[in-house]
């Protein structure tokens, strides 16, 4: 589901609200983390969209926080960029390792102030490896693994070991080992 969305047209409380989320991700990365300062703050910036013992470590970047919700058991390691204007979910047990991009709206070629927007999914089990890329609309597999410095382009199946740039198949994981 690709949405296009002109930055020209964005209204004065869309405006406002980003400038709310900026502010608070300022603050969330100036504060000593996993304290309950910095506790709250993930709470206000994601409110119930982050999972039961999920944890982001800072400094994290990004825009439109409101599209991303959290499952379960996730840890985002620190120096992740989240552009969710396209929306992503992060199913539960997820763990992203340092550096990792997950970037769900891009520019449009022919006029920059348009984004093309796609969602991003990462499935249950999945591991995502420093400095890794997923680009819009791609869905990472149930206990997939993306290798570090992947650019992921297109989805990643479930048990699969993917690397490189663009990122490809290189080994089925036993399922029979997870279940």
């Amino acid at each position: 589901m690709e949405e296009l969305v002109d930055m020209r047209e964005m209204t004065q409380e869309e405006l406002i609200e980003a400038g709310k989320m900026a502010e608070i991700v300022f603050k969330l990365n100036h504060t000593l983390p996993n304290s309950d300062e910095y506790n709250a703050l993930l709470k206000e910036l994601l409110g119930d969209n982050l999972g039961e013992n999920s944890s982001i470590m800072a400094p994290i970047a990004g825009a439109a926080f409101d599209h991303i919700k959290i499952g379960d058991n996730v840890f985002i390691n620190s120096n992740s960029l989240l552009m969710a204007r396209g929306g992503i979910t992060i199913e539960d047990e997820v763990m992203l390792a340092a550096n990792v991009q997950l970037l769900s709206n891009n520019h449009d070629e022919y006029d920059r102030q348009v984004l093309i927007c796609k969602p991003i999914l990462i499935k249950k089990g999945a591991w995502i490896g420093a400095g890794a890329s997923i680009l819009p609309g791609v869905t990472v597999g149930k206990y997939a693994i993306v290798g570090a410095g992947a650019i992921v382009t297109k989805d990643v199946p479930d048990y699969a070991v993917v690397v490189g740039s663009p990122a490809r198949v290189v080994k089925t994981l036993d399922k029979e080992k997870f279940d």
